[in-house]
């Protein structure tokens, strides 16, 4: 009996564990930097825009048909808003060995074939994923440059149309760069982001 209680004692505080350390950052959270490698074989970090007022850090990946629908608006956003001085930063989140078609040569491939302007990053070990707390593909977090360092603004879904079908859209991301462009804190600074959960490897 003792030894099933000390069981199921560890069980439970190692899924308690397990969810504090991918408990999803909110909006005045300082963002952990990082430096992971591109699909080019250079790292890169928050340290790699010295001129940036921040940054539209992204979870997305290959293989899910919603990371899959959103990979030009995620492009265009990039487009628009890098010479405003807020960069897109693409991370995969999934771990190769659970999901194959997100291996590394595999995102290389897809970055070269879609023309990424952007970085997308490897997250070997997912322990930027962890650190953010991100869940599915997409996941969006917009970061802000402050004198207290980088700060999470919002994080959710990029807008309001996961399926790509609406003809009149809300787009969160881009409404939170208009505020914080204008010195103002954005409207909404949260909402549901949609899209397939994080592939991990089964524990052993």
């Amino acid at each position: 009996m003792q030894k099933f209680i000390t069981t199921v004692t560890v069980l439970v505080f190692s899924i308690l564990f397990a969810q504090a350390q991918t408990a999803t950052l909110k909006a005045g959270q300082t963002a952990p930097d990082f430096k992971l490698k591109n699909v080019d074989g250079k790292e890169v970090s928050f340290e790699s825009y010295p001129k940036a007022k921040g940054f539209i850090v992204v979870f997305t990946c290959n293989t899910c048909p919603y990371a899959v629908a959103y990979e030009q608006r995620i492009i265009e956003l990039d487009k628009k808003f890098k010479s405003q001085g807020y960069p897109v930063i693409a991370i995969n989140p999934n771990d190769p060995e659970a999901s194959k078609a997100d291996s590394f040569d595999k995102m290389q491939k897809l970055a070269k074939d879609k023309k990424y302007p952007f970085p997308y990053l490897f997250d070997q070990g997912q322990v930027v994923t962890d650190q953010y707390g991100a869940k599915h593909t997409p996941h969006l977090y917009i970061v802000s440059k402050t004198a207290k360092g980088n700060i999470v603004e919002y994080v959710g879904a990029i807008d309001n149309d996961p399926e790509g079908t609406k003809t009149e859209k809300i787009k969160y991301a881009e409404d939170v760069i208009a505020s914080l462009k204008s010195n103002q804190k954005p409207a909404i600074t949260e909402t549901k982001e949609i899209g397939c959960t994080v592939k991990r490897k089964a524990k052993a």
